[in-house]
């Protein structure tokens, strides 16, 4: 598992592309038969992916670094598969887990494994673990199933739904918040007005996004933005004090997921565009 710090908004104003890049981008989530994780500092959140093709892939990791005897006995686990059908088994009970659908597994789970219905077409699970005061039971939820709504307009390039599946008025969690939006085709900005949360970090996952397109995801404070290019299936780290906003060069998806003080999504401090620099 790569450890990542947290980072001084008065440092990060200093940092160049690549220095940005090293500290809040993460290229590469899904190798095949592989776990990949990335725990950040930033309120102790691991970004990762599952990608079970020839084999199983088990939850785990070098324990030393959580300071536990297993991956959930004081985290809790969100997982939004974003390839072919796969399944997660939770200590003996098996999730079936379609495209786009996501499965929460709560604090205590100590057997968690990653299976695809077909090599040809695995499965890409993407991971987002938080740490937990309090067990929730294990639940999956679909698109259908989800609080969504429709938000922006295509005169703004920003028509978009967004649909909520770990958050305070779906599937509880202790402190774990997860969901996705979807943009229609001919819109590319997203979360424009932008806002932060100092009470709560986030990160953001990209994909449904063609190969020969990019999303420059915009993060820094206010009044000095920088930006990071993003590609397919890559995910970005977003301090509680950074903007999170984006706009990309053909429609996309992304999932975002928040760990900190509460879990209200609304709870946002708005910037208007015109303190934007």
């Amino acid at each position: 598992m790569e450890r990542r710090f947290a980072s001084h908004p008065n440092e990060v104003k200093q940092f160049d592309t690549e220095r940005l890049r090293k500290e809040f981008h993460i290229p590469v989530i899904f190798a095949p038969d592989e776990l990949k994780l990335v725990l950040t500092h930033e309120d102790r959140m691991i970004v990762g992916g599952a990608n079970p093709v020839n084999k199983d892939v088990v939850l785990t990791t070098d324990l030393k670094e959580l300071g536990v005897t297993y991956f959930l006995e004081r985290r809790e686990l969100g997982v939004i598969n974003v390839g072919g059908k796969g399944s997660v088994v939770v200590d003996g009970t098996e999730y079936e887990i379609d495209f786009k659908e996501c499965l929460y597994v709560g604090q205590g789970a100590k057997d968690v494994i990653f299976k695809s219905a077909d090599s040809v077409k695995p499965a890409k699970f993407y991971l987002n673990s938080a740490p937990a005061h309090q067990s929730y039971p294990t639940t999956k939820t679909t698109l259908a199933e989800s609080e969504s709504g429709a938000m922006g307009g295509l005169e703004n390039s920003n028509e978009r739904t967004i649909h909520r599946f770990i958050h305070t008025n779906g599937v509880q969690s202790a402190q774990l918040v997860m969901g996705m939006t979807q943009l229609k085709p001919g819109s590319m900005w997203n979360t424009m007005p932008s806002h932060t949360h100092p009470r709560r970090m986030e990160a953001y996952f990209y994909f449904d996004l063609p190969d020969d397109s990019i999303v420059f995801h915009l993060m820094g404070e206010p009044t000095e933005t920088r930006h990071i290019v993003m590609h397919n299936e890559q995910a970005v780290i977003s301090p509680s004090w950074s903007i999170h906003s984006g706009v990309g060069t053909h429609n996309y998806t992304f999932i975002w997921s928040m760990a900190g003080d509460n879990k209200r999504y609304d709870d946002m401090d708005p910037v208007g565009m015109k303190e934007l620099q």
